[in-house]
């Protein structure tokens, strides 16, 4: 079978200071790494890819056997570029194989097949689309929404750019984008679910795109989604979790395809007893639900105290994993990696929105 192949050349004044961070999210996609002084191969299980390093100048090259394979690898490389030389403003343009391609396989125009209300906070929406393999192969929870606007209430939808990710052709007609998880895929039935916090406010503002979609989505709506994206969640004999609403379908959906014998702890922070969901987990897993009586959603201290306060078993496979507004992700984070001394490889603790502002992850 002929091997695809395409690289780009991109001038970096300062790849040192970032380099470690560009190979470590890249291993986190389940890669095994190969690094000298010179060189970095990564060996994913859709592809391979390779950089070469010389002062100034990296040179990445990417491979594989499947188009969707090739079109991952430098969808990883660039965004990873992306992230971590964003100051170094890289032009990047993929040479080789692919080189014109504008398709852009991480978009998927989906359709609303139904949706109901799960409690008094939490709306799914149930959206149909075709070839989903991509977001059950690629690892990822993860999908950016493209919502339809009264402002731009016909969008048009992105394509593939030269450094392969995401071109939007009309910038007057772009779609609102935000973040969501996909609480469940089935690829063969061509459905996913994805849970909303609604506010109950069916013509919020900006801050409330999401929520006034979900409360208005119906039977036939479009819309688009992008991914799959988030970095998948390590293996592990014991796990330490903790999250308010934003976060709870990622951690359902982790908690639910956990191993029978998986043991450890986690809280779920959410208003009240009547916004608890049901939610399949290990038997040796103990699952708390942290009720905020209506204490403003982002103030209420107790899921990052309870969180920090659990012991972490010794002598055992173990990762932290959590999900919330900003302000207590960065106290657990720093609390784990300054105070613990855990890493990356052991810790993930993100924020899914902050108080005050718009559109940065589920809220």
């Amino acid at each position: 079978m002929n091997q695809l192949n395409c690289h780009t050349e991109l001038r970096l004044l300062n790849l040192a200071d970032y380099l470690h961070l560009i190979v470590d999210r890249l291993e986190s996609f389940e890669a095994d790494v190969v690094q000298t002084e010179e060189t970095v191969s990564f060996q994913f299980a859709f592809g391979t890819g390779r950089f070469e390093m010389a002062p100034g100048k990296l040179v990445m090259e990417a491979s594989a056997a499947e188009v969707e394979g090739l079109r991952r690898v430098k969808e990883l490389f660039s965004v990873a570029i992306e992230l971590y030389a964003k100051s170094e403003k890289p032009e990047m343009a993929w040479e080789g194989d692919l080189a014109d391609d504008t398709v852009l396989s991480s978009f998927r125009l989906m359709r609303v097949r139904n949706a109901w209300q799960l409690t008094p906070g939490m709306r799914r929406v149930r959206l149909e689309g075709e070839n989903l393999d991509r977001f059950e192969s690629f690892t990822g929870m993860h999908i950016r929404m493209l919502f339809p606007t009264e402002t731009v209430p016909d969008p048009v939808w992105p394509i593939a750019g030269a450094n392969g990710l995401a071109l939007w052709p009309s910038e007057d007609r772009k779609p609102t984008t935000r973040v969501y998880t996909i609480r469940k895929l089935d690829v063969k039935a061509g459905y996913m679910d994805v849970d909303f916090v609604v506010h109950g406010d069916p013509h919020g503002g900006d801050e409330g795109i999401g929520s006034a979609w979900a409360l208005n989505a119906a039977e036939g709506d479009v819309v688009g989604i992008m991914g799959p994206l988030g970095r998948p969640v390590r293996s592990a004999d014991w796990y330490l979790m903790g999250c308010d609403e934003t976060g709870l379908p990622a951690m359902s959906r982790i908690l639910e395809n956990l191993p029978a014998d998986t043991r450890g702890v986690a809280f779920v922070e959410v208003d009240g007893a009547a916004d608890e969901q049901q939610i399949s987990c290990p038997p040796g897993l103990e699952l708390k639900w942290i009720h905020r009586n209506g204490v403003p959603g982002g103030q209420h201290a107790e899921l990052a105290r309870a969180v920090c306060a659990v012991d972490w078993p010794q002598n055992v496979s173990s990762f932290g994993w959590f999900a919330s507004e900003a302000d207590a992700a960065k106290q657990v984070r720093e609390y784990w990696r300054k105070t613990l001394g855990y890493g990356r490889d052991q810790t993930l603790a993100a924020g899914y929105w902050k108080r005050g502002a718009a559109g940065l992850m589920a809220g």
